[in-house]
């Protein structure tokens, strides 16, 4: 229950990040917008991983022999990523910036067709996690729920937060985010090659 809770912790970070920042670009934000925009993240959280995990469902028969590796790859890679993701994360000018050639509001949470993108984006990593515990044979429905809840609820005091505090704690949790998952990985990895022995 703690590893899911770690992971969902981890997983949850890009949209936390993308929340704090909204929050900061968009001081006078409305509750429901902040709510939508929890949902949504969360949702796409929730789901993700139940494709990643049917889509490996076809393939766990041919790799068996090596499902340890491919899960200990696949969460080093989304776990680096973060880490490298949050050395590259702007300060309070971005705002500005993601404002320039166009309109703000399409590339924010407040519009819904640019927040189903965010959302989208935000989550592809747990589609890659929902692989990995597939190729583990571990259940998905517990993880996928805990992966969404704590989404929503990190979302949701992201956007108070970006609005209240700034930017100081948004690199810090995506590189906590991407350490999480690069443990958690090592941990699997780990746990296997000790029962081999």
């Amino acid at each position: 229950m703690l590893t899911y809770f770690l992971v969902a912790l981890g997983l949850s970070m890009d949209a936390f990040a993308v929340s704090v920042s909204s929050g900061i670009c968009i001081p006078h934000m409305q509750t429901r917008y902040a709510l939508r925009a929890a949902f949504a993240f969360g949702l796409f959280q929730f789901l993700m991983p139940i494709f990643g995990w049917l889509a490996g469902g076809a393939f766990r028969a041919y790799i068996e022999g090596f499902d340890h590796w491919i899960a200990f790859a696949l969460l080093a890679l989304v776990g680096g990523k973060m880490l490298i993701e949050s050395r590259e994360i702007a300060d309070e000018a971005s705002c500005d910036d993601a404002a320039s050639g166009g309109d703000r509001k399409k590339r924010s949470i407040l519009d819904l067709g640019g927040l189903l993108i965010l959302a989208v984006a935000t989550s592809i990593d747990a589609l890659a996690v929902g692989l990995s515990y597939s190729m583990l044979g571990a259940p998905i429905l517990g993880p996928a729920a805990i992966i969404g809840l704590v989404t929503f609820a990190l979302c949701l005091a992201g956007c108070e937060f970006g609005r209240r505090i700034g930017t100081r704690f948004e690199r810090w949790a995506e590189a906590a985010g991407g350490i999480v998952l690069v443990a958690i990985g090592l941990k699997i990895l780990v746990e296997h090659l000790i029962k081999a022995v």
